[in-house]
């Protein structure tokens, strides 16, 4: 059996719950884990060590609190307040589980869904996605991965060209596929606005609503908007339902034809604004 799940953001208590409600088995189940694995919750760590013990069951997609986390090793971003990811980099191993990141997955396609950790801009189709992950995923791997954490944070460029080149191109990818919420229709980005889709801003839409996208069809499953909240439709999945907040970790079962949602609630809630 297939399943889609939400942000973790370190909640190893509800992951532990979830992965028992659904019955999971390794040796016959597979889970995508849709980004934002650590930070904010309480067990950072239990929750790497419990997703890398699942081996090949387990698929999981690099959200924005997860390259924050690369960001702080590599000594290009500083520590914010409401981080909890200090047991991670403190640990004796801390170079292995670091490693271990870098060789997740940005996007990937299972039992027919896209699976991206915040969205897509309107020009580029599936394999689109999946190609412009791949040279994220290629730098992840590199030697060049430190140089580029310095430059990685950024609201520039906000509009796609195939032109785009060096650290420019990686970071609009990377802002596409962890940190887009609204866009317009010819895919300027607005990284400002974290509320939910009611709150709009003028001339933009919600990234999966913008008229005539290319993925328009393709199923698509992502996490990263909380105050978004659950939205299951045929082909559209938003699984983020705030669970380091309060709220539920919320998994979708999407094989066979089957649409099944399981959710938890969370009990170890970080302080809202933390």
């Amino acid at each position: 059996m297939n399943y889609l799940l939400g942000d973790v953001q370190g909640c190893d208590d509800a992951l532990g719950r979830l992965l028992a409600e659904i019955g999971f088995s390794p040796s016959r189940d597979h889970i995508v884990v849709l980004g934002d694995l650590v930070n904010r919750g309480p067990d950072s760590l239990a929750v790497l060590r419990r997703l890398r013990a699942m081996g090949d069951s387990a698929t999981c997609l690099l959200g924005n609190h997860d390259l924050h986390l690369l960001a702080l090793h590599y000594g290009a971003r500083k520590p914010r307040r409401g981080d909890t990811v200090g047991e991670i980099l403190d640990v004796p191993d801390r170079q292995a589980w670091i490693d271990w990141l870098r060789h997740r997955r940005m996007a990937c396609m299972d039992g027919g869904w896209l699976c991206v950790h915040a969205g897509v801009i309107p020009q580029w189709d599936a394999a689109d996605v999946l190609a412009r992950a791949g040279e994220v995923e290629a730098l992840l791997r590199s030697d060049a991965l430190g140089g580029f954490l310095a430059e990685m944070y950024g609201d520039s460029p906000v509009r796609w060209s195939d032109a785009l080149s060096g650290l420019e191109r990686i970071r609009f990818i990377v802002n596409v596929l962890t940190r887009i919420r609204f866009c317009s229709a010819a895919g300027e980005l607005d990284l400002k606005t974290k509320e939910g889709a009611d709150a709009v801003p003028p001339g933009l839409h919600a990234w999966f609503a913008v008229p005539d996208r290319r993925t328009a069809g393709q199923p698509i499953a992502f996490g990263h908007w909380s105050t978004l909240g659950l939205i299951v439709q045929p082909d559209l999945l938003a699984l983020d339902t705030g669970c380091v907040w309060g709220g539920a970790l919320t998994a979708a079962r999407v094989d066979g034809g089957r649409r099944e949602v399981i959710q938890v609630p969370c009990r170890q809630a970080q302080r809202p604004g933390a």
